[in-house]
């Protein structure tokens, strides 16, 4: 019997009704994987792939024959915004059987979650805080809402395990299935996994159960790229190459193709089993450029412009890295619109905004009718329906290739292809810029992402062997704040058994518990017992416990009696902010409510939510630095980006740039010899080699003046020659025997949310054994 025919009539019926042909390849792997055995279960499939139906369809069945006697499914998602599309998107497939659908998150009403509680059953859709709070705040009745508990659905699990969160989850997990007394089966979905086995072995960790992973054949897509540099002021790259002595403008070299060989399009790449032959036969320039839709006013930013001059009539996504360049991008382009004398087009979405704002510009892209342009940050990076996407901008290039495919993969849903246009901004290089600061880094990362996800198929691994001290604290804490008064010893087994934290060892714990005693976060009782103290309820009674992520102080935003969202560090009455895309004034600041009154009025202003940090792995350095040796052109690079690449392997290849890591960049003012050192490792492999430089070898050397632009490059003087340098390097780093030892005598490296909760002798042992990348930089350092 197939699949299809062992679904539930309701889920039959719903495929019928969708005119859906046959089963996508996903669907019928995750059918055989979870009605055929009792494991757990990690799908991996493009995006828009069909995974959460195809995870959903067999368990529906199952409710169907046998209902659960409380919640039966508990489905994870990592934002609010998925939970409440994929909350009506389940609704729908659901409602003709009967089989309730619930979501539980700060947005939700109290009514909603009261009915839940009093009947507890179906689907129920969580983020990791709000299970958190579930956990802590109503821990008599988990048992109770999760008694027959039989799956955990786990979505874009892939943006779950960075940082902390992920351990977090694994743990709300584990704390879960004891408190109800359930071994519920896992399944994660993700688009983008590096390497599966270790996300599956993640997956089903201190469970005693496998994790089935199936191979799914997927049909070649063709992916639409194109790849564009615009300097922010003067010429553009192709409007002031260098000539050669006979006038002639330097070109591409290019592999020799026979006659018969056919162009990729413009913006065109096939990505399927057909793709790299084709790839490596086209050698042509691409065609001109799709010609604009509209003209971007006199005087425009040269790259925004581009995007205004394309995106009028489609519906687009533009991405940004951070929530402050979204807000100066989509204030930029309603600019545009107002200097023109057209309609707004453009929307905003963030993790700032208000819900009201957020979901008012979801449904508006979610319309059909309408061609509006969305500017967001990773917060449309998941899976959250926003309608027919024709086109995805991205502003410079992400951290990640994973977060590359997330955004590409938002578009060319409805049959048609993905779409991406990638704009590389840059500041033109003054004359008397150093060497390495005339390099387009963010042109050479964007290339590098393409280029290893086309050639190697290559995403990020997870880093799931880590020290995680501050997730340790605050689960410490969540647990006695739920639970109550607890014995060391059954503290100790609550917590320090749970499978995420295998690399702390007993002395670590009761280092923190005595710690944490000592500063009254806990207390002792005259039983021996261990409760929350009078610091920790402060701590733990505040809602943002929940969550393990860093968090700035914010304020909430509000005009008259709308909640625009929320911004830190807020200017004094009569400044401006921006946020939702418009600029206001500042009317009053309420600093004891963290409350923030305003009025719209025009202008531009910069916009702060909080600092943004980008970790981005060594493969993909290593990728660049060939981006620069190697002299293909790429088929989807446009005409500026094309001289731009040119003009930067021109300078890499006379000044020697890539031969070996130390360039000597000649004497300054003082007449000291200035160097330059391109290491080509990630940021926390660079991390380790900057500090083993200052700590082991500066003195030595005669290194002063380390300025770093991590993880590209940094530059110092050294009264040393390159030789002595390399010795010297090389030795410090084999003689490295405790990676504590790279951290300054009196530095307590905060990294994580709770570090400030944790003993400092730990916070250092976390930082150096768990985030520095200590044998990467040692690996690299040998090969000098």
């Amino acid at each position: 019997m197939g699949v299809f025919d062992r679904y539930a009539p309701f889920v039959q019926d719903f495929i019928y009704a969708h005119e859906w042909e046959n089963l996508r390849g996903v669907q019928v792997a995750a059918g055989e994987a979870i009605f055929d055995t009792e494991n757990h279960v990690l799908l991996c499939a493009s995006t828009a792939s069909g995974k959460t139906e195809a995870a959903f369809f067999p368990i529906l069945t199952e409710f169907w024959e046998d209902p659960p006697t409380s919640v039966g499914a508990l489905y994870i998602g990592p934002t609010k915004a998925l939970i409440n599309d994929q909350f009506y998107r389940l609704t729908d497939l659901c409602e003709e059987a009967g089989i309730n659908v619930w979501h539980w998150h700060g947005d939700v009403s109290a009514s909603h979650k009261a009915r839940l509680m009093k009947r507890p059953s179906g689907i129920l859709q969580i983020t990791p805080e709000s299970l958190e709070a579930l956990l802590m705040r109503r821990h008599a009745v988990v048992s109770k809402l999760f008694c027959d508990l039989r799956y955990v659905v786990i979505d874009e699990v892939h943006s779950l395990l960075r940082q902390d969160r992920g351990g977090q989850c694994l743990c709300l997990i584990e704390r879960l299935a004891r408190i109800a007394g359930v071994q519920p089966r896992r399944i994660g979905l993700s688009a983008t996994i590096g390497d599966p086995e270790a996300v599956g072995a993640f997956l089903a960790a201190g469970t005693g159960r496998d994790c089935v992973i199936p191979r799914v054949e997927e049909p070649p897509r063709t992916w639409r790229l194109s790849m564009e540099h615009f300097y922010q002021t003067g010429p553009q790259a192709d409007e002031s190459e260098i000539q050669t002595t006979d006038g002639s403008t330097e070109a591409d070299v290019l592999s020799v193709e026979s006659s018969e060989a056919r162009a990729l399009s413009p913006c065109s790449n096939s990505f399927g089993a057909q793709g790299a032959a084709a790839e490596r036969r086209a050698g042509r320039v691409p065609s001109p450029a799709e010609a604009p839709t509209d003209l971007a006013p006199a005087n425009a930013d040269p790259g925004i412009g581009y995007i205004f001059e394309h995106t009028r009539g489609r519906k687009c996504l533009i991405f940004s890295n951070s929530r402050e360049e979204a807000e100066e991008v989509c204030t930029t382009l309603r600019a545009y619109c107002e200097a023109n004398g057209e309609p707004d087009r453009f929307l905003i979405h963030h993790g700032n905004l208000s819900a009201a704002i957020r979901e008012s510009a979801e449904e508006q892209m979610r319309d059909d009718a309408s061609d509006l342009s969305i500017v967001a940050t990773a917060t449309l990076e998941l899976g959250i329906d926003v309608g027919r996407l024709e086109r995805a901008f991205q502003i410079d290039a992400p951290f990640t290739v994973s977060a590359f495919l997330q955004r590409m993969g938002r578009t060319g849903r409805r049959e048609a292809p993905p779409e991406m246009w990638f704009v590389m901004r840059e500041e033109q290089p003054e004359a008397r810029t150093l060497l390495p600061e005339t390099i387009p880094w963010k042109l050479l990362q964007g290339i590098a992402l393409v280029q290893l996800y086309r050639e190697e198929r290559w995403v990020e691994p997870p880093n799931l062997n880590r020290l995680p001290y501050s997730l340790l604290c605050h689960q410490t804490l969540a647990t006695l704040a739920g639970e109550g008064e607890l014995s060391p010893a059954q503290l100790a087994s609550r917590v320090l058994t749970l499978t995420y934290f295998h690399r702390v060892t007993t002395d670590d714990f009761r280092e923190l518990l005595r710690h944490l005693l000592r500063n009254d976060f806990i207390e002792q009782t005259e039983g021996g017992g261990l409760i929350v103290g009078l610091a920790g309820e402060r701590v733990t009674s505040s809602y943002k416990f929940f969550a393990v992520f860093q968090e700035n102080v914010e304020y909430t935003v509000r005009s008259g009696s709308e909640e625009i969202g929320t911004l830190c560090a807020p200017p004094p009455p009569g400044e401006k902010v921006a946020i939702a895309g418009h600029v206001w004034i500042v009317d009053e600041v309420d600093h004891e409510r963290h409350l923030l009154y305003v009025t719209q009025v025009k202008g531009k202003v910069p916009a702060y939510f909080g600092d943004v940090a980008g970790d981005i792995n060594t493969r993909i350095l290593e990728r660049m630095r060939r981006v620069l040796e190697e002299s293909e052109p790429y088929p989807y690079l446009r005409d500026h980006a094309r001289a731009r690449l040119r003009e930067a392997r021109r300078v890499a290849r006379n000044s020697q740039l890539t031969t070996g890591p130390l360039v000597c960049l000649g004497e300054n003012d003082k007449e000291q010899t200035m160097w330059c050192l391109l290491p080509w490792l990630g940021t926390y492999a660079f991390l380790a080699l900057e500090r083993l430089i200052k700590i082991k070898c500066a003195a030595e050397l005669g290194i002063k003046g380390v300025n770093s632009s991590r993880p590209y490059f940094m530059t110092f003087v050294m009264a040393a020659d390159e030789q002595t340098f390399f010795s010297v390097v090389k030795d410090a780093a084999e003689r490295l025997t405790d990676p504590m030892e790279l951290l300054y005598p009196a530095e307590i490296p905060y990294f994580e949310k709770y570090d400030e909760l944790v003993p400092e002798s730990l916070v250092r042992k976390g930082f150096a054994c768990g985030v520095l990348d200590v044998d990467g930089m040692r690996k690299r350092v040998a090969g000098w």
